[in-house]
């Protein structure tokens, strides 16, 4: 397995030394092991800490709910590699905005509610016709992703409803004991979730807001 990105951050910025942390790149290789295990692995994005599991395991992405203590009536988004694997889990009628948004904005900080592809587990869709889906501008997440097979089910790296983690540090103190690995990475560079938008409907929804805002989307989904 070939290591990661480089993915250094400012000195005064490096990950503080927290028992049970990862250290990069020694640890990389052993979160793609232990994902293909059907394992869970907490990482860094452009937004906040994540928690994933390879999309195509339904029993790992069950382990997320319980990880977490999510309640079983919240879907699970899906993270991509690459913008080119959407329709791996998205279906091929997609809306027209879904191609233009995904140029303007992927990757970065936007999730879009498309419908799903056959084959998703019901883990992830709860047995929906629909799924979340965006790219991370993250060098380390998505060289993890791509590593994994190019789809991670991930969720906030949280407790549910506990604050979201922006630093390693910051997952440890929630999910300690309960995931087997934080691929420390430094703090996330974004902060915040990412902006939530359902294009299954006649006009762009905003389920959730975050950094782009209702009305960049309008402007690039014309």
């Amino acid at each position: 397995m070939s290591p990661c990105p480089d993915h250094r951050v400012p000195a005064d910025e490096q990950p503080s030394p927290v028992p049970g942390l990862s250290r990069l790149p020694e640890d990389f290789a052993h979160a793609v092991e232990l994902l293909q295990a059907g394992q869970v692995v907490a990482f860094p994005t452009d937004t906040v800490y994540g928690v994933g599991a390879v999309a195509w395991n339904g029993g790992a992405v069950a382990r997320l709910y319980r990880v977490k203590g999510r309640p079983d009536n919240k879907a699970i988004p899906i993270l991509l590699a690459d913008p080119a694997d959407l329709l791996r889990v998205a279906a091929a009628n997609l809306p027209v905005a879904a191609a233009q948004l995904a140029i303007r904005f992927w990757p970065g900080p936007l999730t879009m509610v498309l419908p799903k592809a056959p084959g998703i587990p019901d883990e992830v869709t709860l047995g929906g016709a629909t799924i979340a889906v965006r790219v991370p501008a993250h060098d380390l997440a998505r060289a993890l992703i791509r590593a994994a097979g190019g789809a991670l089910a991930t969720t906030s790296a949280n407790l549910s409803g506990q604050p979201s983690a922006v630093r390693a540090s910051e997952v440890a103190a929630q999910l300690d004991g309960r995931i087997p690995l934080i691929l420390d990475g430094g703090p996330c560079p974004g902060g915040i979730p990412s902006t939530l938008v359902d294009l299954t409907g006649p006009a762009p929804l905003i389920l959730r807001a975050g950094p782009i805002s209702l009305e960049e989307i309008l402007g690039s989904a014309c």
